[in-house]
């Protein structure tokens, strides 16, 4: 038995077994511990396509696992948690906006099931990404509800629970990840300045981000990779 040709694999399941576990934290509310087991199961979800260059077991099987572990990591983690939002924002008495309205979270769902599915025919998303790669996208919904927990802004508190808002951060989330957006990749390929400045330069923005303003960050740093690559876009089209 060729040992090495499992390692990719299994590490692939370990981040389905996070994503599960971060599930049940998410029905428990304790979404800080479903926010780090949601970046755990992204850590393995970075290494299980690592070693499988490394060991050059690269497989139609590992591709396919890797998209399902994905889709409850990064897919169905998220959805529940804005399922949730919205269950906290919605006003007892409201029957629409408390039963019927939650199940809206789940579009963020559909929208990554389609671009996991869509990204393991796309020829182009080899060195770059089209459209927010859904570990990116889970990790801006997961963040919302630490915002609220940790901010001291009334102004933040009462925009992440008004239900038309979480509406469309439910509705952006779905179309970013599936629009013709050409984003850039943080891998570094050639180490020299001018090859990877981009990547640096978001780097440490993120780093002094996260520094200043803790788990509010995260959102922000999200919302700077999409506009720098749109910026980046502009600027190599010129």
């Amino acid at each position: 038995m060729n040992i090495k040709k499992h390692i990719p694999n299994l590490i692939t399941l370990i981040n389905l077994f996070c994503g599960c576990i971060a599930i049940v934290f998410v029905s428990e509310q304790n979404y800080e511990m479903a926010f780090y087991m949601v970046c755990l199961g992204i850590f393995f979800d970075f290494f299980d396509g690592f070693f499988a260059r490394l060991f050059k077991v690269s497989s139609p099987l590992g591709l396919q696992l890797d998209s399902l572990a994905d889709m409850v990591t990064s897919g169905v983690v998220p959805g529940y948690v804005m399922y949730s939002l919205f269950v906290k924002s919605a006003h007892p008495h409201d029957v629409i906006a408390s039963v019927f309205i939650p199940f809206l979270g789940f579009i963020v769902t559909l929208g990554s099931c389609y671009r996991l599915a869509n990204f393991n025919i796309d020829t182009r998303q080899t060195d770059s990404f089209i459209g927010l790669p859904t570990p990116a996208n889970a990790l801006f919904i997961l963040s919302l509800p630490l915002v609220i927990e940790h901010s001291d802004s009334l102004i933040v508190f009462e925009i992440l629970t008004n239900h038309w808002v979480l509406l469309g951060i439910v509705l952006c989330s779905a179309y970013i990840l599936n629009a013709e957006v050409p984003l850039f990749s943080l891998k570094i390929k050639k180490f020299n300045f001018s090859d990877n400045a981009l990547q640096i330069v978001f780097l440490l923005v993120s780093i002094v981000l996260v520094l200043v303003l803790h788990y509010i960050a995260i959102p922000l740093i999200i919302i700077f990779y999409v506009l720098l690559s749109v910026v980046n876009n502009t600027f190599l089209k010129k």
